[in-house]
């Protein structure tokens, strides 16, 4: 794959709802789920949950360890939610939580930063104007309260966002879809 330029786009997140004994969804993603998704999405983690030996645990190690060497050896490695599964990868929320897994995986957290932003802008060819912030760059941004790089949780705390040059409040954000996620 690396050999032919082939890229493989992590989907972690997506793994992670089948492996029972992972961490349920953070509140304020259940809260944004249109409430027949939330029911769908718990009901199916209970599902999950009642099988421990479903073969997922080791399947889910595994795809950790593939990215990582794949990364490791040159391949190009890049990051997105992908709405399958049983419900729970939110966009956005879907984000920042495959940013946390790439550092489970054993990448640094600037590693799963520049994977899951700059990475893409390289496949697409456009990294010369996008996925990073440099002058003549046009860059969608979120400012964060923490130092992600030194703790990847630190990804949550979202204190404002840009989007084509105009801020947003993420509260403000997150209250005009709680609820309704899962519609489209």
């Amino acid at each position: 794959m690396i050999e032919h330029h082939v890229a493989i786009t992590s989907t972690l997140p997506v793994f992670e709802q089948f492996v029972p004994g992972r961490p349920p969804l953070q509140q304020r993603v259940l809260d944004a789920m249109l409430p027949e998704a939330r029911s769908s999405y718990l009901t199916a983690r209970v599902q999950v949950h009642s099988n421990p030996q479903n073969g997922f645990a080791a399947i889910f190690k595994k795809e950790m360890e593939l990215e990582h060497a794949f990364a490791q050896a040159g391949g190009l490695l890049l990051s997105g939610p992908d709405p399958s599964g049983i419900g729970g990868t939110l966009p956005g929320f879907g984000d920042q939580r495959g940013v946390e897994l790439l550092v489970e995986a054993g990448f640094t957290p600037v590693e799963a930063i520049r994977i899951s932003t700059l990475n893409g802008a390289e496949f697409e060819g456009k990294a010369d104007s996008i996925g990073s912030l440099a002058v003549g760059k046009t860059a969608d941004i979120v400012v964060i309260r923490g130092d992600p790089s030194a703790n990847i949780n630190e990804i949550e705390k979202v204190e404002i966002v840009f989007k084509d040059g105009v801020g947003y409040d993420p509260a403000k954000l997150l209250d005009s879809v709680r609820g309704i996620v899962g519609i489209r």
